[in-house]
């Protein structure tokens, strides 16, 4: 019999790193409803349509693609056409009906926008809406990348303000202050401002082709975006127009106003710079003095992803070496992928899972996280079995979690098992206790023991 396993890049959680991701969950769910968001859930599939020419060639690639249930039962006039499509499949990667119509969702964005198409008339716009859900992607693992993952989204559609993405930056903020996460810088930059940059290289045309190359900055180093501009048809002009305006430096207004100077050929480059600018002031207006992470215009960052048009954000950490913990933007023609025109949109997603390890290599979580239950209640049998499951409810109604060794074992190995599980307290009720109509509470941290009424027991509990 083989060993047991799961998929590569997927993980089991156990109970303590499901509380810590709840912490993480509740911590969001608590400030996008602060903000006015709204909870939404869309299924784990798509129709493999919805999803494919939404996220560019190489997020096409990392669709995981369902295959037809049910194929056995094809009519036999089907079964040529049917033996031909799985021969194909074996060479390349396939997208034929016949084979597959279905892909697990690659991200929440483009699930969301189908949602909104599909319930337009029902919907009030601008419609705010936040989804955690888990995305899936065919990607190669490693440290904080994984194929099954989760995604914490915040989007707002019907409304062109900037004062959203303002309010967005103000959200990442907002949550990693209240999770305590250090040295986290929230990078702003504008598609237009990108497509200012392609047009001053000279290669207005190979936008995508330059956003492409520019996102692996972080990986590969200047270097490596210079030789991959090259590989994409950009002459050594181009590249060098491109490496001497993401290199401007200062503070974020110092670098408003140098590329000021370099786009002032460029009409929709000083769109993006205008839309930066105004964004800022937006956000220094909403901000709270007491968050300690930075918002900062990094004309570098590209983001990848077809779909946006405007403003782009993405997170980071210093304080742990990782990818990006989020990202997100303005785009201004997403629903009209599914044929809904006119109706522009701006959203941010977290990174769960990486928020998770950053805060976990920290230490960064709550010590009390990893204690369920606070008290444990031993069982001696017999009638004293009866005296102490009496206590089990009025314990549990007092607030404090609570469970009773259910097997009649050694006294020792029930004691190993409340030590094992980090429970604080221990109720004694042998044959003392109970002809007194009282309890022993120890502390299983400083040892102390007494004997109190039930009452008291909960009170001391409870004022821990």
């Amino acid at each position: 019999m083989s060993k047991p396993s799961i998929p590569q890049g997927t993980r089991d959680f156990s109970p303590e790193e499901v509380r810590k991701r709840q912490y993480i969950l509740n911590i969001l769910k608590g400030i996008f409803e602060q903000y006015g968001f709204q909870p939404l859930e869309t299924p784990s599939m798509e129709n493999l349509v919805t999803l494919t020419g939404k996220y560019g060639e190489e997020g096409d690639r990392l669709i995981f693609k369902i295959l037809n249930n049910g194929l056995h039962e094809k009519k036999d006039a089907d079964k040529e056409k049917l033996n031909a499509e799985w021969s194909k499949i074996l060479e390349k990667p396939f997208s034929s009906p016949v084979v597959t119509e279905r892909a697990l969702r690659y991200d929440l964005t483009i699930p969301f926008a189908r949602y909104v198409v599909m319930h337009q008339n029902d919907l009030v716009f601008p419609f705010r809406r936040y989804q955690m859900q888990p995305v899936w992607r065919a990607d190669r693992p490693q440290k904080g990348r994984y194929r099954e993952f989760w995604q914490c989204d915040a989007d707002v559609v019907g409304s062109v303000s900037l004062i959203n993405e303002a309010e967005l930056l103000c959200i990442y903020q907002a949550a990693f202050h209240a999770m305590k996460l250090p040295q986290v810088t929230i990078k702003i930059n504008s598609r237009k401002l990108l497509a200012g940059l392609a047009e001053i290289s000279g290669n207005a045309d190979l936008m995508m082709d330059i956003t492409i190359a520019l996102d692996k900055l972080d990986k590969i180093g200047w270097d490596g975006v210079a030789k991959e501009l090259e590989q994409r048809g950009i002459n050594n002009d181009g590249i060098n127009s491109i490496q001497k305006i993401i290199s401007v430096t200062g503070n974020n207004e110092e670098k408003l106003v140098a590329l000021e100077a370099m786009m002032k050929d460029s009409a929709i480059g000083m769109q993006g710079i205008d839309e930066l600018r105004k964004t800022l002031s937006y956000h220094k207006t909403l901000t709270n003095t007491q968050w300690d992470s930075t918002v900062e215009v990094d004309i570098s960052l590209a983001r990848g992803l077809n779909y946006y048009t405007g403003v782009i954000v993405e997170v980071v950490t210093s304080a742990v070496k990782m990818g990006s913990i989020g990202g997100g933007g303005r785009y201004d023609d997403l629903t009209g992928l599914f044929g809904l025109k006119g109706l522009s949109g701006v959203g941010v997603s977290f990174g769960i899972d990486r928020i998770y390890d950053v805060l976990d290599e920290l230490n960064a979580f709550p010590e009390e996280l990893s204690v369920a239950t606070q008290v444990m209640i031993i069982n001696f049998g017999g009638e004293n079995e009866q005296y102490a499951l009496s206590a089990l409810q009025p314990i549990r109604n007092g607030g404090i979690s609570a469970e009773i060794f259910p097997d009649v074992v050694k006294f020792d190995k029930q004691m190993k098992y409340a030590n094992k599980r980090n429970i604080s307290y221990v109720i004694l009720t042998g044959d003392e206790e109970r002809e007194k109509g009282m309890y022993s509470l120890k502390n299983f941290k400083t040892g102390e023991q007494q004997m109190l009424t039930l009452e008291d027991c909960i009170k001391h509990i409870k004022a821990q």
